[in-house]
């Protein structure tokens, strides 16, 4: 259904480009006010917006899902199929970005330079080709049935607690608790752990509670199994992880959005020749960083490191994101230091000024802000594929795919902080002696301490992931923080 939607959205998309109808006409030629332009029709502009919806809903069912539906494929009761998973979120990554470069550059050319239908068209074509190879290959694929609604048991285990809030918890809870285990759960079977007891208040078993023939809980909203609670534990756990990433993705956001003005602002040109390379195509490096990294790390690194740690992965998820986390804050000590230097000659020893802006063209090679972004690049490969895989191996089985959805979120929600913390930072600094920190013209500005300051920010970040990482159990683990156990009692059937 929803790769039916994409390819519906961008079919209409390619519409809009290739019909002449459907988009308003060209401004005359030497025309230089738009507003004389041909203004759009408002069907015009309800036909591209439904393709836009189509997209939208498309994508929004597409993404959180292929990451649970992917690592799926992979039976995590083998020892080939646990490595298969870990392996599997790299190379989705590494798949991810190499497409992201294809579409930044062959085909924003095309859509650019020759022609905007057949620039549209090409994505189009793609994504049909992309739904014949899914159908095509429905049969072979592994289908995990879903299990009744996962947020209906969260809800009920939360009301139950409240409602025996007033309750004393047994010495030995393990073994007191009520525990139903459906014959044909999904769910992997856990250990009790003893973090957030409030919630095992939801498994007390008293008189007013009514138990089934088949042992299961006749008042759901009542009496929920000690299970379904150790469940809810594993939603909250991560949410401390889950926040920890949010001023991470701001330093991220910053090296996808200043970078660019700051190529603008510098010298482009490339040896002795007249070409010059777009800002925008800046962004490159940083995917170039994680696809070449991907495969070294993937098939070099974590062998090597297996030998030493007798871990799978070579290290474990958290500490990957530790590691990635770190990067980052690396990257913006970096970024400030190199625009520090683009600033200075851009006041002492301009190369030009830019016709458009009237700014100072800086001296300074913009390729310099290459090293910056291979290594958020590298930062990206460590944190962001860890949390997906954190949060594809952390969560109930039937969850899956809402785990798979909070990076999107994450990103969503730093892409808003970002915003503020811009807006603050305007608002603080355009009073100070200095003067504004981020105004149009970079030169004027001190787009070096912004970075700084996001520095700064990261590293309190990073102190307040060691906390709850060294306070996190992963699933499945009563008592260590080391181990990570997938569950045994996955349904691997094939449909």
């Amino acid at each position: 259904m929803f790769f039916c939607c994409v390819l519906k959205g961008m079919v209409v998309i390619a519409l809009t480009a290739a019909i002449s109808k459907l988009h308003p006409p060209r401004c005359a030629r030497g025309t230089q006010d738009t507003a004389a332009c041909p203004a759009i029709t408002p069907w015009q502009m309800t036909f591209l917006l439904s393709g836009l919806g189509l997209l939208v809903i498309g994508g929004g069912g597409i993404r959180p899902c292929n990451l649970a539906f992917g690592a799926d494929q992979f039976n995590p009761q083998t020892e080939s199929g646990r490595k298969g998973i870990t392996s599997f979120f790299n190379w989705y990554y590494f798949t991810f970005s190499f497409a992201m470069m294809i579409s930044l550059t062959v085909v924003v050319y095309v859509q650019s330079d020759i022609n905007w239908a057949w620039g549209l068209a090409i994505p189009a074509f793609l994504m049909f080709c992309s739904c014949v190879l899914f159908f095509a290959g429905s049969r072979i694929y592994v289908k995990v049935k879903p299990d009744g609604s996962p947020l209906t048991s969260v809800v009920q285990v939360i009301v139950a607690a409240v409602k025996k809030r007033k309750l004393e918890l047994p010495e030995q809870p393990w073994l007191s608790l009520f525990n139903h285990i459906p014959a044909r759960s999904i769910n992997s079977n856990l250990p009790y752990t003893d973090q957030f007891r409030f919630l095992d208040k939801a498994a007390i078993l008293t008189t007013e509670d009514q138990i089934m023939s088949n042992g299961s809980t006749a008042t759901p909203w009542r009496l929920c199994s000690l299970q379904q609670v150790e469940e809810v534990k594993c939603l909250l756990r991560v949410i401390p992880i889950w926040a920890s990433a949010l001023l991470y993705y701001i330093g991220l956001i910053q090296q996808q959005t200043y970078v660019v003005f700051q190529a603008l602002q510098s010298n482009r040109g490339l040896g002795n020749t007249n070409f010059k390379i777009p800002a925008a195509s800046y962004a490159i490096f940083s995917m170039l960083g994680l696809t070449i990294w991907i495969p070294i790390y993937d098939r070099l690194i974590v062998p090597w490191l297996a030998k030493y740690t007798k871990k799978e992965g070579g290290i474990t998820i958290l500490q990957k994101m530790g590691v990635g986390m770190a990067l980052g804050i690396v990257t913006m000590l970096i970024s400030g230091m190199v625009e520090e230097r683009r600033r200075a000659l851009a006041i002492s020893s301009p190369v030009g000024v830019d016709s458009r802006s009237n700014v100072n063209i800086s001296s300074l090679s913009a390729l310099w802000l290459a090293p910056q972004l291979i290594l958020i690049g590298i930062s990206e490969a460590f944190t962001i594929i860890a949390q997906i895989e954190l949060y594809y191996k952390q969560f109930p089985e039937n969850m899956r795919s809402i785990g798979g959805s909070l990076s999107f979120v994450g990103v969503a929600v730093s892409s808003y902080l970002s915003g503020f913390l811009i807006s603050m930072v305007h608002q603080i600094t355009k009073r100070s002696a200095c003067g504004d920190w981020l105004p149009e013209d970079l030169s004027k500005g001190r787009l070096d301490l912004f970075y700084y300051l996001v520095a700064a920010l990261g590293v309190v970040n990073m102190g307040y992931f060691i906390v709850c990482a060294k306070w996190y159990k992963y699933k499945g683990n009563g008592g260590a923080t080391t181990t990570l156990e997938i569950g045994e009692n996955l349904m691997f059937k094939r449909n």
